[in-house]
């Protein structure tokens, strides 16, 4: 999108919902006013307790109930929702694996109920499908680098919170769900059982569900090719839930919560991929018959957890969070030249799988006190301990490639927040202080089988914050922020890629942690009637990751640079009349790094890791109070980087436009029709548009799907 248009949108973005604020100010009764005040979205992420939205200096994105809703209507895809309503997340990539999809440019901290669900370790790009989305409540995204919540989170944390039982007594509620792009085997269904309980002094919620997927077809109505990486197409999962809750203590001040989670989901195997050709425009296909090898791609993820509270602890509040995670990532059968071993097989005739398994433990903890020594001087403190274990093996010949690695880390942290009249303060800090050790280990034969000495590396970080809120006439506010966030950068990738002697794994330059420094300066607007935000940041990192294909191997490398990246983002909703809601969103990234060591930063950042600007819109209108249908669309526009220099890449923008239409049935339960890419649209994913290796997909066609639920 060129620059003048980039602003003509900004600038109707800004002149729409800003003309329709003050309108509506100018003629606000008591009693809207007060409607305002409820409008206070309180948030957990980042802070560890409830704190409203409005009083955090940063860009951030709560998605509720209704919108989960509304993208559960059209896919299962877990990453979907994101693409849709987070103005700085990238394309989904509609499959298993999430390459590609990053956060502002960077990569993301994904957690499940505050426990993270990949390892910086090894990041496989597959954390994105965990759960079944059935089961979430809502969705609190911090958006930009924050060390608030750990390791990882150089791009935002994504935290997926589980419902909660909220009405007394017993409700069972029962989700089938039919999906179909018309061709015999597009057929997937999906069946769910949510039993929640709730008494006075305990809760208790048991979720259990199975999902079966068909093929996958585009808008020619040819099937799309299986991602490399691992398809959500011909998969089945199974997510079992639980959790319950005991209130006790003076007025149930204090609370023990308990939840064990188990998610599966593995390819069935039916099907083989077929390579497109560039050259003319075919894409990749599927054809019937069994994948090279034995075995399927799969995710496994199961975590349990135990979490104690305290409101009224020496007049604050405390929360104790401990869990076990247990994960594991299985990839697709390859014969490339990094899998072949002439001790195992002759040469080119050797296939196999790659593996990641990581094992997680840790402790969180957090304590609040609204007015220490003074009124209006918040402080909340805690300490972070947390140990990883992740390891990636090549499963059928059960060879080493990256060898364990082991992360403990423990982290005093500390925020304060002063509100001074209309303003408020804020500053804090996190010491991030971690050991990573790595036994001695032999590569494999592709990478010469030498010896590397093992070690440890020592992880020392200092990570400030700060930030100020200035809250103005007519509901406006105004922030402005200063944050660092820390990473480890992939570690696994050179560990494994070593290939000349005499190396250690002190010696090995690519594992310096990444630190990003962030800075960012934003407006909210919030009514009865609406509400608007935009911010524009910049972020920072002397030693940054980025994404490049070896041309040897066709596998991700890394590339350890400078890396700045600069964005604006805008998103903003108005209530035309109390049954008619529109919304929009608009996102614009840049980044730039370097093309050879010590040079200027000149080289922009691709597709892998810089989304192409994006404009989402979306109407509501609940036409009866047991009928509502929404239209939404989302729009990535073309882009030319790098012309005539290297690293040049040239992507094709689309549109794509969905439908969902509900009703209440009653006693019979609530019907749902979604129809995702409503015009049958054909195109090209954008970051399969690059070259790479065998990522020539087409995107989705029509996919209709009918969901029926009903609660007794």
């Amino acid at each position: 999108m060129t620059r003048p248009v980039a602003k003509k949108l900004t600038l109707l973005l800004l002149a729409t919902f800003a003309t329709t604020a003050v309108a509506q100010q100018t003629a606000r009764s008591k009693e809207e006013e007060d409607k305002v005040e409820k409008l206070e979205t309180i948030i957990t992420t980042g802070t560890r307790t409830p704190k409203a939205v409005d009083k955090i200096p940063g860009a951030v994105t709560v998605i509720t109930k209704e919108e989960l809703d509304h993208t559960r209507a059209l896919t299962e895809d877990a990453t979907a929702v994101l693409a849709r309503t987070v103005p700085g997340y990238a394309e989904s990539s509609q499959a298993m694996s999430n390459t590609g999809e990053t956060l502002r440019g960077r990569t993301a901290l994904r957690l499940f109920d505050g426990i993270p669900q990949t390892s910086p370790l090894r990041e496989g790009n597959r954390s994105g499908t965990f759960t079944d989305m059935g089961l979430i409540g809502r969705i609190e995204v911090i958006n930009g680098p924050s060390a608030s919540e750990g390791i990882g989170a150089s791009g935002g944390i994504i935290n997926y919170i589980s419902k909660t039982p909220t009405r007394p007594g017993t409700e069972v509620t029962v989700t089938s769900r039919y999906t179909t792009q018309f061709h015999d085997d597009s057929s997937g269904w999906k069946l769910g059982l949510d039993v929640a309980r709730k008494e006075d002094n305990y809760d208790l919620l048991l979720a259990t569900s199975f999902i079966d997927r068909g093929m996958t077809y585009d808008a020619n109505g040819r099937r799309i090719g299986l991602n490399t990486s691992g398809s959500l197409a011909d998969s089945e999962s199974k997510n079992l839930f639980l959790k319950g809750g005991f209130n006790f203590g003076d007025r149930n001040a204090q609370r023990v919560q308990a939840t064990v989670a188990r998610f599966h989901i593995i390819g069935k195997g039916k099907y083989h991929l077929v390579d497109g050709d560039r050259d003319t425009g075919v894409t990749n296909t599927s054809e019937l018959g069994a994948p090279l090898g034995a075995l399927t791609e799969f995710n496994e993820f199961n975590q349990v957890a135990v979490q104690y509270t305290h409101d009224q602890l020496f007049g604050g509040s405390l929360n104790i969070h401990a869990y076990r995670a247990s994960q594991a990532m299985r990839f697709v059968t390859e014969n490339g030249a990094d899998r072949q071993d002439p001790l195992i097989a002759p040469l080119g005739q050797l296939i196999d799988q790659s593996e990641i398994n990581s094992q997680k433990r840790g402790v969180r903890s957090a304590y609040a006190h609204q007015d220490l020594f003074v009124r209006s001087l918040e402080l909340r403190a805690g300490v972070d301990v947390v140990e990883d274990e992740t390891q990636q093996k090549l499963a059928l010949t059960n060879r080493l490639w990256v060898p364990p690695m082991l992360y403990r880390s423990k982290a005093p942290w500390f925020q304060l927040s002063y509100d001074i009249g209309p303003v408020t303060l804020s500053s804090g800090y996190r010491r991030e202080d971690g050991e990573l050790s790595v036994n001695s280990y032999t590569t494999t034969y592709f990478r010469n089988r030498v010896f590397v000495e093992g070690g440890k590396l020592d992880y020392l970080a200092n990570l400030p914050n700060y930030g100020v809120i200035v809250r103005l006439p007519q509901n406006f506010s105004a922030f402005a922020a200063y944050g660092k966030g820390f990473s480890l950068p992939n570690v696994g990738i050179p560990l494994r890629n070593v290939n000349y002697p005499g190396q250690s794994v002190a010696g090995i330059l690519d594992l310096q942690a990444v630190i990003v420094d962030n800075k960012e300066v934003g407006f909210n607007w919030r009514g009865a009637m609406g509400a608007f935000s935009a911010s524009y940041y910049d972020s920072k990192s002397a030693l940054g990751v980025s994404l490049a294909i070896d041309p040897v191997t066709n596998d991700f490398v890394m590339r350890r640079q400078p890396i700045r990246i600069k964005g604006f983002e805008a998103t903003g909703e108005v209530k035309v009349t109390p049954s008619l809601k529109l919304s929009a969103l608009y996102s614009r990234i840049r980044g730039k790094t370097v093309n050879v060591d010590g040079g200027p930063l000149d080289r922009e950042m691709g597709v892998l890791d810089i989304n192409p600007d994006k404009f989402g819109a979306n109407v509501t209108w609940k036409f009866f109070d047991r009928g509502d249908v929404s239209v939404g669309s989302t729009t990535l526009f073309n882009r030319d980087i790098n012309v005539g220099k290297s690293g040049e890449e040239h992507t094709k923008g689309y549109t794509l436009f969905d439908a969902v239409a509900s009703y209440d049935l009653r006693k019979y339960g609530r019907l749902t029709l979604g129809v995702e890419n409503l015009t049958n649209k054909f195109y090209i994913l954008s970051w399969s548009q690059v070259v790479g290796f065998r990522n020539f997909w087409a995107g989705r066609g029509r996919v209709a799907s009918l969901t029926h639920s009903i609660t007794f």
